[in-house]
């Protein structure tokens, strides 16, 4: 009802929005913000709102490397990389930008206190860094790292002057939002927004807009109403069901793109028993059926992906048969896609032993990802119509993300970015044998091990050769298919929509971000 009462407003605001100032954009932002702080956690909202305040050492823009805090950057030996910083670049209380803040940051950035989800994939080649004058940074890597540069192009730069003696709470607070990026800090109402104004002094000039104010709507109908009644000027991962609607609105302008992010599923790899999965009468499992790869073949077949995709994914997305979409760098274009086969499922599962099924509870945030409870649901009854009689359970993402990072759920739903557009992005995050001390699978939330695959990565890594390279990739995308380490359903597409003299035009990924909105020149 309360989805009804607000598409019926926002139908009756149609072409009533009052017209907002040229030099303020207000933006509204579907993924939650966990902290201001740009080296806690790699989610995606958090990266969205660290765009406007913390440059990155290298710029990963359209899938291509481009200068940022350094102008270049070179090999001088398999080890070791050597960068030329931009001059001139100050942060803004006027203190000025050097190698020294690099050498902090990478530090800091490989173990945030209170981090779910760190950055530590991005830096575990780092052996050690120096800073031979002001404009140099040099990083020695324990072994061969040809993507060094694309890593670093994931982790903000923060300021050791003022970082060293600030918490995450002082980010949050304002106290430590002292950047070099293009906006400065004004105010943080969490779960509300963040408000900031331009900076003038921004070594890439002046943005367009004086102010913004970026603005959390979780609800998808809520975003596309707050549009249509001109509340703000931009929102992103509009909802399918809002998009004929707002395409026929004659205020409003929709920006839909290809994107990279992957739904997937985590089946959990914990051979202990879990308490999300019982046997038909409710008991606990003394061990845990997920580790039988026949039983991940099983539910892996079960789903329908087209039905998926055409029915609540509404052309919003497309099929995905592995977590690289295709066209990108590791994908691999002999895995074909999975076949809706019920009938080979439920052979399967005998084969495993348990040809009357068990129950299984699926755990999916109810506030994250566009469509994830829906999808959820008929994955669901997908699985109990071959027997694994599947309930899903719908929680905040404050709560989910936790308790999945503490591989404590049966079935986890995760929609990974791959937000550096090559494979081994996730084989780091959510492929390889979880390690801390490593900095590999902070987000392998299922504890998935493969020794085939960490040995793929660790090829990867070493592999200067591009050709070479990208056939490990490859390579390793057949062998996680093979043992179904993830289950794929789909690659969104990213949609945004602006009010009619506004244009959007993504940077990276699915990131939202003010840089991205120009005024039409139509």
């Amino acid at each position: 009802m309360k989805r009804l009462l607000l598409t019926t407003l926002a139908a009756a605001l149609v072409g009533a929005a009052a017209p907002v100032s040229a030099e303020t954009l207000s933006i509204g932002f579907a993924d939650p913000l966990s902290s201001l702080d740009p080296q806690l956690n790699n989610h995606a909202g958090d990266r969205s709102v660290a765009l406007h305040f913390w440059d990155l050492l290298v710029e990963n823009k359209w899938n291509k490397l481009q200068p940022g805090l350094a102008l270049s950057w070179k090999p001088l030996d398999n080890t070791t990389w050597e960068f030329k910083l931009r001059p001139g670049v100050k942060w803004q209380d006027g203190t000025p930008f050097t190698a020294d803040d690099l050498i902090y940051s990478y530090t800091r950035a490989r173990a945030v206190p209170g981090s779910v989800a760190t950055y530590a994939g991005y830096l575990r080649t780092i052996e050690s860094m120096s800073a031979p004058d002001p404009l140099t940074f040099v990083v020695k890597t324990k072994a061969p790292n040809p993507d060094l540069p694309l890593n670093l192009a994931s982790v903000h730069v923060v300021s050791k002057h003022v970082g060293e003696k600030s918490t995450t709470e002082d980010y949050n607070s304002g106290k430590a939002m002292v950047g070099t990026g293009p906006y400065k800090f004004v105010s943080y109402t969490p779960g509300d927004r963040v408000v900031m104004t331009r900076n003038d002094a921004y070594w890439g000039g002046k943005q367009i807009w004086d102010k913004v104010n970026y603005r959390y709507i979780n609800n998808a109908a809520a975003r596309t109403a707050a549009l249509l009644a001109g509340d703000v000027d931009v929102i992103d991962k509009v909802s399918v069901s809002d998009l004929d609607k707002l395409k026929k609105a004659p205020n409003i302008s929709v920006f839909p793109y290809d994107g990279l992010r992957v739904m997937l599923l985590q089946p959990n790899f914990n051979p202990a028993p879990n308490p999300f999965i019982a046997d038909n009468a409710g008991k606990p499992l003394d061990k845990n059926p997920l580790l039988d790869v026949r039983v991940r073949r099983a539910m892996n077949l079960a789903i329908n992906r087209q039905a998926i995709t055409d029915r609540i994914l509404q052309d919003a997305a497309t099929e995905a048969n592995q977590w690289m979409p295709k066209g990108t760098f590791g994908y691999n274009p002999e895995i074909k896609n999975i076949p809706y086969d019920a009938a080979q499922a439920k052979k399967l599962l005998a084969e495993a032993g348990f040809p009357e099924g068990f129950k299984l509870t699926m755990h999916v945030p109810n506030d994250r990802y566009p469509q994830g409870p829906e999808t959820a649901q008929a994955v669901a009854q997908f699985w109990t119509r071959i027997g694994i009689k599947t309930q899903v359970e719908v929680v905040p993402w404050a709560v989910y993300s936790g308790r999945a990072n503490k591989n404590e759920y049966a079935v986890s739903m995760l929609a990974w970015g791959n937000g550096t557009g090559e494979a081994s992005y996730a084989l780091v995050n959510i492929l390889a044998t979880v390690s801390p001390q490593k900095g590999l699978g902070a987000s392998n939330w299922g504890h998935y091990s493969n020794p085939k695959v960490d040995a793929a990565l660790d090829a990867s890594t070493s592999e200067f050769d591009v050709a070479k390279r990208e056939a490990i990739l490859r390579d390793s995308a057949r062998i996680v298919s093979d043992d179904v380490g993830i289950i794929p359903l789909y690659h969104y597409k990213n949609i945004w929509a602006a009010r009619k003299g506004l244009k959007v035009e993504p940077m990276t990924s699915d990131r939202t971000a003010a840089q991205m909105v120009s005024k039409d020149a139509k």
